[in-house]
């Protein structure tokens, strides 16, 4: 997939030399790859999720400098997203959370802090709905997930139509807190990402049943830090305030300048000394 899948290749190879494992793990939905890196610091273990059309390999730069805190980072990649295989059905809501429910669960030796962007920050949730007494803590980073109407959810959802190398620019826009130099270079491989079955898949099967109510954020007793960048441009200011509403008191939500939807792209540095920050408060 040109530029992104050269890119992906080579940082996967320069991780796997730095020590960083790739391993790959069945579940009854897909084959998934998984970095799995032992850490060198006494800090609970951290998940990584990632978004939808995105992978594990964009967050190694973040990732890799928590090795030196915490006791290890495991970073999976969803059905059809990166080098995991197309899921064996239709890719879903439903299906998604199972996947990720017998993954993590197979990994899992421990209470995790599981830090989660975008799609993967509702997939976090989702696991600390089912496993609480697994998950040690949530970093929420842009998460998805916010409860909205069916008018809103699909006038959202027609955001990751990209019908052209323009619509995939303004989409690249979007996610950054700078515009990105290189939006023009990776802007057909974003647009054939989205044009992945799996993808389109998923986006058409999304209902609002599938968002997270009150009620269920209400549950959630476990510390909680809740990141929602000053520069922001992919979800809605009512997201937010969705969030702000009916997050748990407990939770801390902080809404740093500087930072996008995705964090840890704009300063994985700044993002690491956040998570690993959280990591010694819980």
């Amino acid at each position: 997939m040109g530029v992104l899948n050269s890119v992906e290749n080579l940082s996967k190879k320069l991780l796997n030399a730095r020590g960083v494992k790739s391993r790959f793990v069945e579940t009854s939905v897909a084959t998934h790859h998984v970095y799995d890196a032992r850490g060198r610091g006494p800090l609970p273990t951290v998940v990584v999720l990632h978004g939808i059309s995105s992978a594990a390999t964009p967050f190694a730069p973040m990732f890799t400098r928590l090795l030196p805190f915490v006791r290890r980072v495991i970073a999976p990649e969803a059905p059809g997203h990166g080098f995991s295989s197309e899921p064996r059905s239709a890719l879903s809501p439903e299906t998604l959370n199972l996947a990720m429910l017998e993954l993590l669960d197979g990994l899992l030796d421990e209470p995790a802090i599981l830090f989660g962007n975008s799609l993967g920050g509702a997939v976090a949730l989702g696991y600390a709905l089912e496993r609480p007494d697994k998950t040690r803590g949530l970093f929420l980073a842009s998460p998805a997930g916010a409860m909205v109407g069916e008018p809103d959810l699909r006038s959202f959802l027609r955001t990751f139509d990209l019908g052209s190398r323009a619509d995939a620019k303004t989409f690249l826009n979007r996610l950054y807190h700078a515009r990105p130099w290189f939006a023009p270079l990776i802007a057909s491989d974003v647009k054939d990402l989205f044009a992945r079955d799996a993808i389109r898949s998923f986006t058409s099967s999304v209902t609002p049943e599938d968002l997270f109510s009150p009620e269920e954020l209400a549950t959630l007793a476990m510390p909680i830090h809740f990141l929602w960048g000053q520069s922001e441009r992919l979800f809605s200011p009512a997201d937010l305030d969705y969030w702000k509403r009916h997050l748990p008191r407990h939770a801390t939500i902080e809404e740093p300048a500087g930072l996008g939807h995705c964090a840890h792209l704009d300063s994985p540095r700044r993002l690491a000394e956040k998570i690993v920050g959280f990591a010694r408060s819980v």
